[in-house]
């Protein structure tokens, strides 16, 4: 998946080899000062005023042979040898040389505060491959050529020289130098949601009253930008859990949106195990001969929209004041804590008033799942089997009351900052960029349907309308798959798509799995990072994460 950094202009996605355990890092003084004129000139080691030993590192030689093979994005590459080595890693937006900063984008790799060359595109997205690119050509030869004296060896990558160019304007064209960036992905996005939902609704009017709330993923790819997923809603069933699988428990819209995503992907990895060359040819999935795990084809990225700042810890009061150098004062306030919902109603994990709610039926906010999700992947548990982490490079905002995602930062990035190094491979804290964009949604829609949750995927020939209360598709809803009124998002729906591509894929062993929860609990290391996820959020004091009943994953088909 293709890896980002986020806030403005850069905030770092870190990958800090000081652990809770070990001495503080030296200050970034002791390191050489990449907005001074004391630059390493090259070969000169990167060296720390008080050097650290280590062990040498072992080379990760397969995630180094799927880049070189074209299998893996270079950001993607960049951020996963950086989570192997454990080096401080942040692709920082700059400025372009020659005079053309308003033309082009402009990135470059920072790695253990030593920057190297400059990357530029046309878009942000191609500015940062090249600048992962650059620094990769770099690292990886003085990786492989085993630069580091024995003498010398430090926590971090080896010592590389930080050469720029003179001028890198020859490398581009004359013409499109003068060329203004026309749609950038901040006006695409909402555009394309805004279509697709007057679309759906255009065709069936009768349920405009539901699009109040809306999340949409988006998919980038070379060949446009278009909608692959789109639920709406902000409400949660009043059914008790039941071991059956065919109740939706939460129906608010990111999660509606996220479970029409999982379909879109079961969907392209029928394809993609498909024995027609032609249809393998739609998927949007590429397969790493070595892992035999999935992962989106170069160039493809997603990016999330919402209508609305999520519930939870996002929605902090914009006058509340954090020191950007101690959120310590924080880790226990009610404001940035884990949040749950029980009957529509938010609470604080250390509110009384949760505490005296009894054996209501909880759901964890969904500021909490939109940040699970950016540890984990989007996919879940299951499609872990088949495919790497699933990130959002972006997510965009389209709240027209909404002036500051300052708590969307907070929640989504900084509660998980340094948990990366503890997590398994593939797995890390990715930080989308989180801006404010213009609203997708008609400005004569309102939310007069309350209880009402809508759902469509990419291929979709109608959608589904889902009575949020119940917990099932509705009555006059365009897509019914039974007369039981299962809704097409429910786990056992979802089972029985993971049971199809395990078939199609020969992967035998999975089949083996004779219920939902069982079936989850094979993919070990999501497994794992679940884990390490809920113990590293109660121990920086946010909270206990809240897990529905087991009997509700104890169901097979």
């Amino acid at each position: 998946m293709m890896m980002r950094t986020s806030g403005s202009r850069g905030s770092s996605m870190t990958h800090s080899p000081w652990t809770n355990n070990s001495p503080s890092p030296p200050p970034f003084s002791d390191f050489t000062d990449i907005n001074n004129n004391n630059r390493r000139s090259p070969g000169q080691p990167l060296v720390p005023n008080n050097k650290i030993n280590s062990k040498p590192k072992i080379l990760p030689r397969e995630l180094i042979d799927r880049y070189k093979r074209g299998d893996t994005h270079p950001v993607s590459a960049l951020y996963q040898l950086s989570q192997v080595l454990q080096f401080q890693l942040d692709l920082k937006e700059t400025v372009t040389t020659a005079g053309i900063s308003g033309f082009y984008f402009a990135f470059c790799a920072v790695i253990d505060g030593i920057q190297y060359k400059t990357g530029m595109g046309t878009t942000k997205k191609e500015a940062r491959a090249k600048a992962s690119e650059l620094a990769l050509k770099e690292l990886l030869a003085s990786l492989e050529n085993d630069e580091i004296p024995s003498d010398t060896d430090t926590v971090g990558p080896p010592p590389l020289p930080v050469r720029e160019k003179e001028s890198t304007i020859t490398q581009i064209h004359s013409g499109r130098a003068v060329i203004e960036r026309k749609n950038p992905i901040k006006d695409q996005v909402p555009s394309v949601v805004r279509e697709m939902f007057t679309k759906l609704m255009d065709n069936y009017p009768e349920f405009s009253g539901c699009g109040g709330t809306l999340a949409a993923f988006v998919m980038l790819s070379p060949t446009g930008c278009e909608v692959v997923a789109l639920g709406t809603g902000s409400s949660n069933t009043k059914a008790s859990p039941a071991p059956t699988g065919r109740i939706l428990h939460d129906s608010h819209a990111v999660v509606t949106a996220r479970r029409s995503l999982m379909r879109f992907l079961y969907r392209n990895l029928l394809l993609f195990f498909s024995n027609n060359s032609a249809l393998k040819e739609k998927s949007v999935f590429q397969q790493d001969e070595t892992t035999k795990l999935l992962s989106f084809k170069n160039h493809i990225t997603l990016h999330l929209y919402l209508s609305q700042l999520p519930k939870g810890a996002s929605q902090i009061p914009s006058q509340l004041r954090l020191n950007p150098l101690s959120i310590s004062a924080w880790e226990v306030n009610n404001q940035i804590s884990l949040h749950v919902v029980v009957e529509g109603k938010v609470f604080s994990k250390f509110s009384s008033s949760y505490e005296q709610m009894g054996s209501h039926v909880v759901s964890m906010s969904a500021t909490d799942k939109v940040m699970q999700w950016q540890v984990l992947g989007f996919q879940g548990a299951l499609l872990s089997h088949f495919i790497e982490p699933i990130y959002m490079s972006s997510i965009f905002i389209g709240d027209g009351s909404c002036s500051d995602i300052r708590g969307m930062e907070m929640a989504v990035n900084q509660r998980v900052d340094g948990i990366t190094s503890a997590l398994p491979l593939y797995y890390c804290v990715y930080r989308p960029h989180i801006s404010l964009v213009s609203s997708a949604i008609p400005p004569d829609t309102r939310q007069t349907q309350k209880f009402l949750s809508l759902n469509w995927s990419h291929e979709d020939l109608t959608l589904e309308m889902v009575d949020a209360l119940e917990g099932k598709s509705t009555e006059d809803s365009p897509f019914k798959s039974s007369p039981a009124l299962a809704s097409r998002l429910c786990k056992a729906a979802m089972f029985s798509r993971f049971n199809l591509v395990a078939k199609e894929s020969q992967r035998e062993e999975l089949l083996t799995a004779v219920t939902y929860r069982e079936a989850k609990m094979m993919a070990k290391p999501y497994q794992e990072a679940k884990s390490m996820l809920k113990s590293y959020l109660e121990r920086k004091g946010y909270g206990q994460w809240v897990e529905k009943p087991p009997i509700s994953d104890h169901f097979s088909i």
